[in-house]
């Protein structure tokens, strides 16, 4: 079956390592890769909204010089008219070469994987998933830490919903000396699936907390997320929880000088403006660092499906 990336676990520790580097050398060396991916066409399927990870995906595809295809909504697509995701997958398999697919269902994308000729690349199906926002994440903390082990890592925010930060615990349960602290609301804590089959079970230290204040000075990176008003069937319970967390130059007197302030992005009201120009906010630079880890990505895959 050809190659697809529908959880950050369809990579390993070296593949990992593979991605960093060839992203570190796409930075060095962009003109390297301008023509890597000439005459190849990237499908951008997205049938839940997105700003940056669909255009990440469409200019890494760019300024690897290949094309882009995509659908931006479910309306806009035959999905409005009750056609599968099998059945788009394996009409788009036959215009494009590799696909970059947002869904709201999870397991969506899974699905896509089996139906597909072609690659796929999960952009973020519902609540599960989202790798290659992992990948960017992990490309931040490398460029910031030189590491992946030895770390205290703060996880703020809608832990219950984030399928950023399941893909994260995932991806840092594979390193040594890892400890991470769980701060959200009751309301919003890991599932319990992530604590028992992942922290647990891989003998990985843990604290769950709902003050952001008493862990901050243990904290080497502090990875803040909102609460995600499209998950929640009930209004009042987001306008309840939207605000629990809110980090503002105060909460920071006492943090590490050093310590690494990551977000997924968008941001609502969980990290204050002021906090843009601290020389700890990692948080746009992930932005960038997601392209590139996007780039290396879609270069491995087309490689290995011999469309490169």
């Amino acid at each position: 079956m050809i190659k697809s990336v529908i959880d950050i676990l369809d990579l390993s520790t070296e593949e990992l390592e593979e991605l960093i580097k060839t992203a570190q050398d796409i930075i060095s060396n962009p003109d390297d890769y301008a023509d890597a991916c000439r005459r190849k066409k990237l499908a951008t399927l997205f049938f839940e909204p997105s700003t940056r990870t669909r255009l990440s995906f469409e200019a890494a595809m760019y300024e690897l010089g290949g094309n882009v295809i995509s659908v931006s909504s479910a309306d806009s697509s035959s999905a409005a008219k009750g056609e599968s995701v099998a059945d788009t997958v394996k009409t788009v398999s036959c215009y494009a070469d590799i696909i970059a697919l947002r869904h709201p269902k999870e397991g969506a994308a899974t699905v896509a994987a089996h139906a597909s000729k072609i690659p796929v690349i999960n952009a973020g199906d519902g609540g599960h998933c989202h790798p290659t926002q992992t990948l960017a994440d992990l490309l931040t903390i490398y460029r910031e830490k030189g590491r992946f082990s030895d770390l205290t890592i703060g996880l703020c925010g809608d832990l219950k919903f984030g399928r950023t930060v399941h893909s994260l615990i995932n991806a840092l349960t594979r390193y040594n000396n890892v400890r991470f602290v769980l701060i959200s609301p009751e309301e919003l804590k890991v599932p319990s699936y992530v604590k028992r089959d992942v922290l647990k079970e891989k003998g990985y230290s843990y604290v769950q907390t709902t003050s952001l204040e008493s862990y901050m000075p243990e904290l080497d990176i502090l990875y803040m997320t909102r609460v995600q008003r499209e998950r929640f069937f009930n209004e009042e319970d987001y306008l309840r929880l939207k605000d629990s967390y809110i980090l503002t130059p105060d909460k920071l007197t006492n943090a590490k000088k050093d310590l690494s302030i990551l977000h997924p992005l968008p941001r609502v009201n969980e990290i204050a403006v002021s906090i843009d120009d601290d020389p700890r906010a990692c948080y746009f630079k992930q932005v960038s660092n997601g392209k590139y880890m996007r780039m290396s990505l879609i270069l491995k895959l087309l490689k290995e499906a011999g469309r490169i």
